[in-house]
């Protein structure tokens, strides 16, 4: 009489898998994501936190970067979690193992990553005297508005490199492929770079624009100056014209009668972006747009890993 084999059930799967993940990152050097995104967010600061929040083409490069800081830490936390153990995965499978705790398993792993990078950027920001919105428009704390944005931009990279990591047959095929989505990613931001009307839809299906959107909003992006024209004219002020110099007499006039801050607002007024409303609206949908393609990524990671058993690799 055969014996009847057991196996366990979805949530002890899971746990077992939990627990296999935080070995890892303790024994297979995966803690060192954390004092990498404490590196980068240091970098990006000093290179464009001075302006972030203060003036609108500050606060529009400050949350495009720490954008950029959120969708490099996802895509580093989980691009090689998949494929650098597929054997594993696709032996384990044959045994029993259920695909969805093996994925709920890295879902939870990889929020606690997220969390803790999302903690220590807000803290890299803080000690390097980094404006951070000081308005809440969702909960009752604006650093806790702004600790979800940054902890749902992160989550949504991390589960698309989950998904990379799901179907690429090695770890260098997956380092390959991250440069190329990462060059989506940025370049479709929809609101950096001008691109072209046709290309705008493009933008919808990336998690910087939503990331930016909400960071833009959380800071009141539309109140603040503007001051690229006032510095190009400051440029300029030397521009001689018949022996005369107008632009400089233009500007100190202008500096004499107290309307610099008069002039930049007025120049802002016509570069209002309504997409960056200070509107809890605005970050709610933000919000939304990202734990919905969280969602999207993990149901397709899935159905590829429940199909790795007719992977011939």
């Amino acid at each position: 009489m055969k014996k009847k084999i057991r196996r366990r059930g979805r949530f002890s799967q899971t746990i077992i898998y939990l627990g296999k993940l935080f070995r890892m990152f303790l024994f297979q050097n995966d803690w060192k994501v954390l004092p990498m995104s404490a590196v980068i967010a240091g970098l990006v600061c000093f290179a464009v936190g001075g302006n972030l929040y203060k003036t609108m083409e500050g606060t529009l490069m400050g949350s495009f970067a720490i954008s950029c800081i959120c969708v490099w830490n996802g895509f580093f936390n989980s691009i090689q979690s998949i494929c650098r153990e597929r054997s594993i995965v696709k032996r384990e499978h044959r045994s029993g193992l259920h695909i969805s705790s093996y994925v709920l398993a890295h879902m939870i792993y990889q929020a606690t990553l997220c969390i803790a990078q999302a903690v220590i950027t807000i803290s890299v920001c803080d000690a390097m005297k980094v404006k951070l919105p000081n308005e809440p428009l969702v909960t009752p704390y604006p650093i806790l508005d702004f600790g979800i944005t940054l902890f749902l931009i992160t989550y949504a990279a991390d589960m698309l490199a989950l998904l990379i990591s799901s179907f690429a047959k090695t770890t260098t095929a997956a380092m390959t492929i991250m440069p190329f989505m990462l060059i989506v990613q940025l370049l479709f931001s929809g609101a950096f770079f001008n691109l072209p009307e046709q290309a705008m839809p493009l933008t919808n299906l990336t998690v910087t624009k939503f990331g930016l959107t909400s960071l833009c909003a959380q800071g009141d992006y539309n109140s603040l100056p503007m001051v690229s024209i006032w510095n190009s004219a400051v440029k300029l002020k030397g521009v001689d014209v018949g022996g005369e110099k107008p632009i400089q007499e233009a500007l100190k006039a202008i500096e004499e009668n107290g309307s610099r801050e008069e002039i930049l607002m007025r120049t802002a007024e016509y570069n209002q972006n309504p997409a960056y409303a200070f509107d809890p609206d605005v970050v709610v949908g933000c919000w939304m747009a990202l734990i919905l393609w969280s969602i999207a990524y993990i149901i397709v990671t899935i159905i590829m890993l429940e199909n790795i058993d007719k992977d011939k690799r």
